[in-house]
């Protein structure tokens, strides 16, 4: 486990999930700079979530959506990284999360003055 608890994947484990060899994964690695999974003491690469999430979305932007790598790039960069609508429950509940987290930070400056 890491520092923040979450749970990492081995390479194969991803594989097996999303349902792509494992080269294919190191060669997104490369194509996307949004899939950036860790590397351990001993530099074997390790997933969390947020990566399986990334590599997922890819599958299905270069594989159901039929884009090339490059627009498929464009678009992850563009929902990544956007300032667009969240796409699902889940990315407004994460967003909301988020705003709360940087609201209690605020609120704790302001009575720490």
């Amino acid at each position: 486990m890491d520092v923040s608890g979450e749970r990492r994947y081995k390479i194969s484990e991803v594989s097996k999930e999303i349902g792509v060899p494992e080269h294919l994964l190191r060669q997104w690695e490369d194509r996307f700079p949004q899939l950036k999974p860790k590397r351990d003491r001993a530099n074997r690469r390790y997933y969390l979530s947020a990566d399986i999430q990334v590599a997922r979305r890819i599958k299905e932007l270069l594989r159901h959506d039929g884009m090339t790598t490059e627009g498929a790039r464009k678009q992850l960069a563009r929902e990544l990284y956007g300032a667009g609508r969240p796409k699902t429950n889940q990315d407004v509940l994460n967003l909301i999360d988020q705003i709360e987290d940087e609201v209690r930070t605020v609120l704790h400056m302001l009575d720490s003055e």
